[in-house]
């Protein structure tokens, strides 16, 4: 899993735990729906942490909630 996908996957995670949509994080957080969507459709490939600090104001969750699963902390090195 490269971290793209991570990010995709921790978003959905937390749209499922916190009982909302993809399109009611999006309002919620300011981000337009169309980035939230490409970054859990996988399209998005470059995701800029000043998108993912919106995500986490919107659910009212810190950076360091957001990245600190199991996930973040086994993501190998990915080497272009």
């Amino acid at each position: 899993m490269n971290i793209s996908e991570a990010v995709a996957a921790r978003i959905l995670e937390l749209c499922k735990q916190y009982n909302i949509t993809v399109n009611k994080l999006s309002t919620i957080s300011g981000v337009t729906q169309s980035t939230v969507n490409d970054i859990v459709n996988k399209k998005a490939r470059n995701i800029g942490i000043v998108t993912i600090k919106k995500l986490c104001d919107g659910l009212e969750i810190s950076i360091t909630d957001f990245f600190d699963t199991p996930t973040f902390r086994e993501l190998e090195q990915e080497l272009f």
